[in-house]
């Protein structure tokens, strides 16, 4: 396992791998030649294009093997909210239904949300906003029930950034196209910490994102099922297959495609059974000290193996972590002109605010070690008070 570099050095124990990730050495070793280097075009005619235009081949390939899927069937966007956009705006512009229906689910990432209110809003789509249960996931039932012969596309995601829940996106999509409906997956907390292969879930449009799995920020992708039709997110010269065009910003393609060979290796290696290892030992140590006092928020199984959400009685979740300077994590309340709110996704779920409000999102990633967890069960046990 590559070392974490200075980034993770000096600074606290970093529990908040679903915000972002460092970016992996090894990542950083790949892109550079192409900031210093490799800078032609890869579109151009002449010999500065070779390079660029045969490690942007090899990048979109290692993106479509992490998600089992064809290299040309992957498109580079500037983010994860792009991607999304491009799948979501993309279906509905392209398509045919006099009055366009779209379905997601009320916990959904704003970069869902906020497209399907801008369709909404500019568009006049029809949008239905499934709920959850108290688990955090959406029932392919519901889902039945509010497609109709208008709908285009149903978005769910894959883990919930929050609380870590895996939606049933297999059955959902199941459910999806049984009545002709496209189905979008945003993975972007899934893609390198579990095993995913778009066949087997059976979507259309799945988004990953490069800063989620050790890769810069400013680089995502979107896989595209082949006989698929989309608006084009950008216009212009028709790179990414004429849905986002632009000059490839080669080196972070580059960025992504060894982060998504380094995942899939790790995956392969067992790295999800050892993070969960270390996860559950951290809830193990809080419950132990805290008797009683500590609740899971979300699915005890069905969730990412590298993120806990819990809540602890008697204390408020920006003043625990206040309280443990040496532990970076969050917690999934907004913060609003000073005064707190509950998360939506755990009001959503049915958890009261009081409990809401104390909850702490403590997310692992490549550099946890038994170590980090012990110093970080530590200040978390102190900063609550323990009896």
């Amino acid at each position: 396992m590559a070392q974490g570099g200075p980034a993770l050095a000096d600074g606290p124990i970093y529990l908040d791998y679903n915000a972002t990730t460092p970016v992996d050495p090894r990542v950083a070793l790949a892109m550079g030649p192409f900031l210093t280097h490799w800078f032609g075009n890869p579109s151009s005619d002449h010999p500065y294009a070779d390079e660029p235009r045969a490690a942007l081949a090899t990048a979109r390939a290692r993106v479509a093997a992490l998600l089992g899927a064809d290299a040309e069937r992957i498109v580079f966007t500037g983010s994860g909210s792009e991607a999304d956009q491009l799948a979501i705006r993309g279906a509905v512009l392209a398509s045919e239904a006099a009055r366009p229906h779209v379905i997601t689910q009320v916990t959904e990432h704003p970069a869902v949300l906020e497209t399907c209110r801008a369709l909404e809003r500019l568009h006049g789509v029809r949008v239905t906003y499934l709920p959850v249960d108290a688990d955090g996931l959406v029932d392919p039932g519901r889902l039945a029930a509010a497609l109709d012969a208008d709908t285009v596309l149903v978005s769910v995601m894959a883990a919930n950034n929050e609380t870590g829940a895996l939606q049933p996106v297999s059955e959902l999509s199941a459910v999806a196209h049984e009545y002709g409906a496209l189905f979008h997956c945003d993975a972007a907390q899934a893609a390198g910490r579990i095993p995913l292969d778009v066949r087997d879930l059976g979507v259309d449009l799945l988004t990953v994102v490069g800063h989620k799995m050790y890769a810069p920020k400013g680089t995502a992708a979107l896989y595209v099922r082949a006989g698929l039709a989309l608006e084009p997110v950008v216009y212009g010269g028709g790179q990414e297959y004429g849905l986002r065009a632009g000059t490839e910003n080669v080196a972070l393609a580059v960025a992504l495609g060894t982060a998504a060979d380094i995942a899939a290796a790790e995956l392969a290696d067992g790295a999800a059974t050892r993070i969960a290892a270390l996860r559950d030992d951290l809830h193990r140590r809080l419950a132990t000290a805290l008797p009683g006092r500590v609740h899971l928020n979300g699915p005890e199984k069905e969730r990412l193996p590298n993120t806990v959400n819990i809540s602890i009685d008697a204390t408020v979740g920006h003043e625990l972590l206040a309280a443990a300077p040496d532990l970076a994590a969050s917690t999934g309340s907004a913060c609003h002109r000073g005064r707190h709110t509950p998360s939506p996704v755990l009001t959503a779920m049915g958890i009261a605010p009081e409990r809401a409000l104390g909850a702490l999102r403590l997310s692992l990633g490549r550099w946890t070690t038994p170590e980090d967890i012990s110093t970080a069960a530590t200040a978390l046990i102190n900063a609550a008070g323990a009896p």
